[in-house]
């Protein structure tokens, strides 16, 4: 019963968190399709460019309008009214996650978290801790980035809120050093999620590269049984610069999800569809606000009814 309401609390923070993507979007979409008495190419044309503006990007924006052409030819459907419904499900069909995205929940794992300064990447791993061990998972912290003084005090902070052990380094201590020990830990204590922290230094793409490889090389010796998990935590205010951070990151390590924050505060919500088609790399996760429950999975369904304000 309280995930339910909890579901519903976050759906509606969604909803207010999307406002400003919806006015961006949805106010112009819907205008669209009451002031066309038909659907002709000029039509679609407008479609194209209020998402592009909305942050759906290029790519997401011209398969979206494709298959609600396709859509539109196979049912006949000639007044512009009905598009709106189709054009929703085009775009939940292009961000749905999968069934095997959470694959790390069943197994045990290794969870690597990467992002640049500034863009909640702490705070994320926090509330990911919390959130595992409220599935009863036992869960060890990695304070791998040593790089940040702060990031350190952050997650220890974190690792009490949530109640889970955390392995940490000194300032300035080898990040891969710090893993070896959390997998030590992590075997020693029979932990199912082992969740590290770790800096992303996108201005210095050779050091960042150099570490990654070495933390990726201990896991792989030290800790081979384990299920590897790399999500990218983005800033969904930043907009297309998210989709080149996340293209960044992607060039150096195996990214296999995203995190995307701070939705709440933003008019390019879209950017969470263009990530997803750009790259072919799934948002995982979004972060609405500050409390340990504003992070919550991404569900398409859900992302989609709140930008377009659908009631569930």
């Amino acid at each position: 019963m309280a995930e339910e309401k909890e579901k519903k609390g976050f759906f509606q923070r969604l909803v207010a968190g999307l406002s400003k993507t919806r006015a961006n979007i949805v106010s112009g979409i819907d205008s669209i399709f009451s002031g066309y008495s038909s659907i002709d190419d000029d039509f679609y044309e407008e479609i194209e460019e209020i998402l592009v503006m909305g942050d759906l990007g290029i790519n997401a924006t011209t398969h979206i309008v494709e298959e609600l052409k396709a859509q539109v030819a196979e049912r006949k459907i000639k007044d512009p009214q009905e598009c709106k419904q189709l054009l929703m499900e085009s775009i939940k069909s292009q961000m749905a996650v999968g069934e095997t995205a959470y694959e790390f929940e069943h197994r045990k794992s290794v969870i690597l978290v990467i992002g640049v300064n500034g863009v909640g990447k702490t705070t994320s791993v926090g509330k990911l801790a919390g959130k595992l061990k409220d599935q009863g998972k036992k869960v060890i912290l990695a304070a791998a980035d040593t790089f940040r003084a702060a990031a350190g005090e952050q997650l220890t902070q974190w690792a009490n809120r949530a109640g889970v052990e955390l392995i940490g380094g000194q300032s300035g201590a080898d990040p891969a050093s710090v893993v070896y020990d959390a997998i030590a830990a992590a075997k020693a204590r029979d932990a199912d999620v082992l969740l590290c922290d770790t800096a992303g230094r996108l201005h210095n793409k050779k050091n960042l590269m150099e570490e990654l490889r070495k933390i990726y090389r201990i896991i792989e010796r030290e800790y081979p049984e384990a299920y590897l998990e790399t999500l990218v935590v983005l800033d969904g205010t930043t907009g297309q610069n998210a989709l080149l951070q996340a293209r960044q990151f992607n060039e150096v390590a195996n990214v296999t999800g995203i995190i995307l924050t701070k939705l709440d505060g933003t008019a390019k919500g879209g950017i969470a569809v263009a990530i997803e088609s750009e790259l072919d790399i799934p948002v995982k996760y979004i972060g609405v606000g500050e409390s340990i429950d504003d992070l919550q999975k991404f569900n398409s369904d859900e992302f989609v009814n709140a930008l377009f304000d659908i009631k569930e």
